[in-house]
């Protein structure tokens, strides 16, 4: 066994089973070449597919993008039209393909506010995807880690679910995140240091990188970059993993 594996695991072993990211820079990367900040959202969205597919092929299983924050409804009309318009041309363009690649596309958020046609467009990429095998791509859109926290929880009192009776595991059954498990690793692109309310119960013991790239610079190599520092982190999850002897 190799001096990069410990505790028994093989290299395949230490890729991370979900990976979140945080696609942040769009807007900077579009002001450093003189054009509109929409024209970084396009090139962030024309990102994805290359992401995709390298982490699929890395063995990543879970990947969530976040790509539309519950308080990014506080930016220009202009650019929220112009979001959501992106989003729509992505399931137009991509789901057929990621479909074929045996991709399996969920959302976590509130598709309600997103207006009924695009609504409709992800409620349908989810169901055409929903027996794939292959890695499971997850959109945060309109989506918050505390308004998710407060929806389960209203989910729990509506349930009438006794004090007694809560526990992680019984939360975590609550979450919009139910069936997936937590993130291995975080990553945010742009070098900015936030979560950002980004998966705030889910990422309590998540591995967390900060590549200074903005996000439509974020290619295959950055991301194998990132993986392959995570694989020679020990995570120790709030204890030792070599307790000192008596």
């Amino acid at each position: 066994m190799s001096s990069t594996e410990t505790r028994g695991q093989s290299q395949a072993e230490k890729i991370p089973v979900h990976v979140g990211i945080i696609m942040d820079g769009n807007g900077r990367w579009a002001a450093a070449r003189g054009l509109p900040r929409l024209a970084g959202h396009r090139a962030g969205t024309e990102n994805l597919r290359r992401v995709i597919r390298t982490a699929a092929n890395a063995g990543v299983q879970y990947l969530t993008f976040y790509a539309f924050s519950t308080e990014n409804w506080s930016r220009p009309e202009d650019e929220i039209k112009g979001l959501m318009r992106l989003l729509s041309e992505f399931i137009d363009r991509e789901t057929q393909e990621m479909h074929k690649e045996g991709v399996r596309l969920l959302h976590i958020g509130h598709l309600d506010g997103l207006g009924p046609m695009l609504e409709k467009k992800v409620r349908d990429a989810m169901e055409l995807t929903k027996d794939n095998t292959g890695i499971r791509v997850i959109l945060a859109f309109n989506y918050g880690g505390r308004d998710e926290i407060i929806s389960a929880v209203k989910k729990m009192l509506a349930d009438k679910v006794a004090p007694e009776a809560v526990s992680v595991e019984l939360m975590n059954q609550y979450m919009m995140t139910a069936g997936i498990p937590d993130p291995d690793l975080v990553i945010r692109t742009s070098g900015e240091q936030r979560t950002s309310n980004f998966l705030v119960w889910q990422s309590v013991y998540a591995e967390w990188a900060f590549p200074p790239m903005y996000w439509p610079d974020f290619d295959e190599a950055a991301l194998l970059a990132v993986l392959s520092d995570f694989g020679k982190r020990e995570r120790r999850f709030g204890g030792l993993n070599n307790p000192p002897q008596p």
